[in-house]
């Protein structure tokens, strides 16, 4: 799916990650466009939130003693 597709289908109305899917069959196999399409439409004006994309933080793992007795 081209980018230009993408933002006339935001030109003609669509506001929403779910109606692109429905109307242009984006990331309906495996997915690896959903974010560059996301950001076609931030890009764009349309949802400043990233349309539900959460930003992934880097945690260190936890990790856990045991208390022994002397």
């Amino acid at each position: 799916m081209s980018d230009r597709k993408i933002r006339s289908a935001i030109a003609g109305g669509i506001d929403s990650f779910d109606e692109l899917q429905f109307e242009l069959g984006v990331a309906m196999c495996c997915g690896k466009c959903e974010e560059s399409v996301r950001d076609v439409m931030e890009q764009s004006g349309v949802c400043a939130s990233r349309c539900g994309v959460e930003q992934r933080e880097v945690v260190a793992p936890l990790t856990f003693y045991e208390r022994q007795a002397a």
